[in-house]
């Protein structure tokens, strides 16, 4: 059997690296790398393991056998444990052995770097590389020319395991998906793709965010590659990847990070800030300095070797906050007497730092639910360093004035029109997320009121109110065509239902409005701006009227756009004109193609020399019933 030889990818800088928190390419020193050795092929492992009595690696290539294979710990007190052990090839398990000083605990881990797992329920590392021939290089330079946040952001989100099933409800692979999905992401126009998290994870009910191997790409769908090629194919048809990252938690499982090598190694050891309670799950250790530079590690990992366009943050505020569902007595306060988290916010800052400082064109997006100041304003000046926030608060809003009645929308109106109270106050993502389509909440859809005119009628009058109001949007799968029922992890999306009228046309008032929202600069160009939008009447509460303007950089590209949340048509309805001219109807989510009445302001429309709304100029206009029409200036 072969021993293990000597070998380090260490240098000495490298350590002195790692002890500090400042090493953010750990995935290139630690974990399991094919190399050779004094012309001998095989793997260096390394491993950080510090309270560790032994460390051995056992795997198929020994019968699992503990001790044949012991790795030998670093003389400079680093806690790493490594050693090169010929002949084992691409594609072998292992896992590590660990006996820990504390009390001779021992325990079996999977390999915290590994870039390939077994497929669940197994839990083994598998022996990997990263070897791919990207195609995307026009994506990546064109990425790089055309960063910032004054573009068009439309992001659809999707759960691999259920977004569509092969037969006998088996999951499609990253190679299918690569074909199917990304076709369809192109057909109906979105301009990025998140994933909910495809970081290896052991449990189907959890999503994806109760992570195990936080380097690897679940095997449910194949390989490494494969998923590269998914990605790669996306970027090839102009459409970016927003990947989730879950630094938040990870899960107790015996082959996971937890109790690493005895000891809390990655979580926490105080379990008042190491136990998340909701969750039944583990809680890094921010202010650990190895612990910080393994996640913002895993961050740039992702960037680098999967060319992900962009990472969402998951529970931010779960991290932001000591007493986070946590009762009296069960938090303590920081050493100002406050409850934020101080080693969790210096993690964020320099997470995000890190980020923007290497990749150009990258977005960094909070899923932060909370009124935290300056989440997404630089960390020079005082902020977190998000480019993005999840706006929560106008979700939460929305779909509660959507769920009523038309005839009480009269006396909610101020749900609607208060996010443009704190509108500007952060770069925020609107997001219809997965969060709202499960444990009871019903479809999208199916929140809306009426019958089956008016359910249909709502819901695109509230994509099209989405699309019109600041920020960027997110959208998850099925919502595009409305989906009828919860969503389902375990099965595919209804598909079906695109072959009735109704259903069909959802989906093509979301793929019109995307080209709108690509097409239209006033849309996007100020979309984080005070100077992009403007009210026209936001108080007519007795006929549930809302009227605004989108402003670019260019006056004449600016659109005026009203929204009519009653089913009673009004004809005659008279706005408000900055200027005089002519308007044109340029899109209306009563068009007769989307499923809607038809009723319609054809041709083009004279502004009037008569004042209204506070303005020298006014226009009548029909408003569909339950819609939304958007106008440009002549």
């Amino acid at each position: 059997m072969n021993k293990v030889i000597t070998h380090s990818l260490f240098t000495d800088f490298d350590i002195d690296l790692f002890k500090a928190g400042k090493h953010f390419r750990l995935y290139e020193k630690l974990g399991a790398h094919l190399t050779e050795v004094d012309g001998v092929k095989g793997v260096y492992f390394a491993v950080w393991a510090p309270t560790a009595a032994t460390v051995s690696v056992v795997g198929d290539f020994n019968y699992w056998t503990q001790d044949e294979h012991q790795l030998e710990v670093r003389w400079d007190s680093s806690g790493i444990w490594e050693g090169f052990i010929p002949n084992i090839e691409k594609g072998s398990l292992y896992k590590y052995k660990i006996r820990s000083n504390i009390n001779g605990v021992v325990t079996e881990k999977a390999d915290p770097f590994s870039l390939y797992c077994e497929k669940p329920p197994h839990t083994a590392s598998v022996v990997w590389d990263l070897n791919y021939d990207w195609k995307d290089e026009n994506w990546m330079q064109s990425r790089q020319e055309h960063n910032g946040l004054d573009k068009p952001y439309s992001v659809y989100e999707v759960h691999l395991g259920s977004w569509k099933r092969g037969e006998n409800n088996r999951f499609l692979t990253y190679l299918e998906l690569a074909e199917d999905l990304v076709s369809y992401v192109k057909e109906t126009g979105f301009t990025h793709v998140e994933f909910m998290p495809i970081m290896e994870y052991p449990y189907d009910p959890s999503w994806g965010y109760q992570l195990t191997g936080y380097f690897a790409p679940t095997s449910r769908f194949g390989k490494p590659q494969d998923f590269m090629f998914l990605v790669d194919k996306l970027h090839q048809v102009g459409i970016g990847v927003i990947l989730d990252w879950v630094p938040s938690h990870f899960p107790d499982d015996a082959h996971g990070l937890g109790f690493f090598d005895g000891s809390h190694l990655y979580e926490h050891p105080d379990r008042r800030k190491g136990y998340h309670p909701d969750w039944k799950s583990l809680v890094f250790n921010y202010g650990r300095n190895e612990v910080r530079a393994f996640l913002i590690s895993n961050a740039v990992f992702w960037l680098q070797h999967y060319h992900a366009d962009g990472l969402r943050v998951d529970a931010v505020a779960s991290m932001l906050y000591l007493d986070y569902s946590r009762k009296e007595g069960e938090w303590e306060a920081n050493i100002y007497g406050g409850r934020e988290n101080l080693e969790t916010i210096s993690f964020l800052k320099e997470f995000n730092e890190v980020i923007y400082a290497n990749f150009e064109g990258v977005q960094t997006i909070a899923e932060e639910s909370t009124s935290f100041p300056m989440v997404s304003r630089p960390v020079f000046s005082g902020g977190l360093g998000f480019g993005m926030k999840w706006m929560m608060g106008w979700m939460h809003d929305t779909l509660k004035y959507f769920q009523k009645e038309t005839v009480y929308r009269k006396y909610h109106q101020n749900e609607l029109t208060f996010s443009m109270t704190y509108a500007f106050s952060e770069n925020f993502m609107l997001p219809f997320s997965h969060d709202e389509v499960v444990y009871g909440k019903k479809s999208i859809a199916n929140k809306m009121p009426g019958d089956e005119w008016q359910k249909f009628a709502n819901l695109r009058l509230l994509y099209g109110y989405m699309f019109t109001h600041p920020g960027t949007k997110l959208l998850f799968m099925g919502c595009e065509f409305g989906q009828s029922d919860e969503w389902n992890f375990e099965k595919s999306l209804d598909w079906h239902l695109l072959q009735y009228d109704y259903h069909s046309g959802i989906k093509k008032v979301i793929t019109d409005l995307n080209q709108f929202y690509k097409s239209h600069p006033a849309l996007y160009e100020k979309q984080f701006d005070n100077d992009g939008f403007e009210w026209i009447n936001y108080s007519d509460h007795q006929n549930a009227v809302l009227a605004y303007i989108r402003k670019g950089n260019v006056a004449k590209e600016n659109l005026i756009i009203v929204c009519n949340f009653t089913q009673v048509i009004r004809e005659k309805y008279r706005i408000g004109i900055h200027q005089k001219g002519k308007l044109k109807q340029v899109f209306n989510s009563d068009d007769k193609s989307y499923g809607g009445s038809g009723i319609s302001n054809p041709g083009s429309l004279k502004i009037e020399a008569s004042p209204y709304d506070g303005r020298d100029y006014s226009i009548e206009l029909t408003l569909p019933p339950l819609s939304v029409t958007i106008y440009s200036f002549e």
